[in-house]
């Protein structure tokens, strides 16, 4: 199960027929995140097993979801912002239940990324999964 936001941006994937459109697309989601403040960027939030620096802030806001992240990164912080899309609105519980990996390759994603980009995807949504159990 995944959010409306993350259907949306299945369709918008469907147009868009090579990879490098993708990867240009990824990207352009990131830079259209708000800016992490500086004060949230702390080794709290700091995601280990990333090759760059990943920054992954979660709240819950009427037992739903809401996170926000940051790296330094163009192509990761596109995939936090995807990562948005396909967890935040979700409550603990959903957000416990959703294949993270089958949806990413809804996108084409698992096969374009270096190991070292899916190692650290993999650790971003081990820290969601992490939140949401903690909530749950």
């Amino acid at each position: 199960m995944a959010s409306a936001a993350f259907e949306e941006l299945v369709e918008d994937f469907e147009f868009l027929e090579d990879w490098e459109d993708r990867y240009r697309h990824v990207i352009d989601q990131g830079k259209d995140m708000e800016p992490l403040p500086e004060a949230l960027r702390v080794p709290a939030t700091k995601v280990d097993g990333c090759a760059s620096q990943v920054w992954l802030h979660a709240q819950f806001d009427g037992g739903k979801l809401h996170f926000d992240g940051a790296s330094d990164a163009m192509i990761v912080s596109g995939l936090i912002a995807v990562l948005r899309k396909l967890y935040n609105g979700l409550s603990p519980a959903e957000v416990l239940t959703v294949d993270a990996r089958s949806e990413m390759a809804r996108l084409g994603l698992n096969d374009h990324l270096s190991a070292q980009r899916s190692n650290g995807l993999r650790a971003m949504i081990e820290r969601i999964k992490e939140t949401a159990a903690q909530t749950a």
